[in-house]
């Protein structure tokens, strides 16, 4: 029953979100924009519900000098990352753009974290427990117990968890911990940017 309007919810709550958030979001535009060369936005294809592609909309946080390695080889990301860019990921701003997936669909507020090409142990294990059957969120429950700090098998375990007991006690719950891990600023490591991703497209 929850499952069938989701979906509304996500999308009428997004709309009112968006509305109310545009003038912030256009300042910290501008300021990504003012304070070095590139492009606003990151675009990067991800892998939605039924592990279908979608174009994930985030605040451009790095250099476009940044070099074109996978995470797991990018030690050293912390150095790439703009004065504004730092910032927003400390802050978690940098997702906001993503209000406009969840209006168009590709997502929901609370659910598994979209993943790159390159996690393809996760997605191949999201398919299995059933987790890819669920939209992908802008938080989850795997990114209030742990978030970059468990395995791969941690995180579908989590995300599976989620997709099996998926209700609204369960996402309030779940975007409360968020709220209080982003005050706290406990878990606000940022999931990671596959930078060797070709499907990248900038704005």
């Amino acid at each position: 029953m929850y499952k069938g309007i989701k979906v509304i919810i996500d999308q009428s709550s997004a709309l009112c979100l968006g509305i109310i958030l545009l003038l912030p979001m256009g300042i910290i535009a501008i300021l990504v924009k003012v304070t070095s060369k590139g492009p606003i936005l990151f675009k990067q294809e991800r892998y939605g519900v039924y592990s279908k592609k979608f174009v994930i909309y985030k605040f451009r946080t790095m250099y476009v000098e940044a070099p074109e390695v996978s995470n797991q080889e990018f030690k050293n990301r912390n150095d790439f990352l703009t004065p504004i860019g730092r910032i927003l990921r400390h802050l978690s701003l940098d997702e906001l753009p993503q209000i406009f997936n969840v209006i168009k669909g590709d997502m929901s507020f609370i659910g598994p974290r979209p993943l790159a090409e390159s996690d393809v142990n996760v997605i191949k294990m999201r398919e299995k427990n059933g987790a890819s059957q669920v939209r992908p969120g802008i938080t989850g429950l795997a990114q209030v117990n742990g978030r970059n700090n468990i395995t791969d098998e941690d995180k579908a375990a989590f995300d599976g968890t989620y997709a099996e007991g998926l209700s609204l006690n369960t996402d309030l719950k779940i975007l409360f911990r968020t709220i209080c891990n982003v005050l706290l600023e406990k878990d606000i490591d940022k999931d990671s940017i596959d930078l060797k991703n070709k499907g990248e497209r900038k704005l």
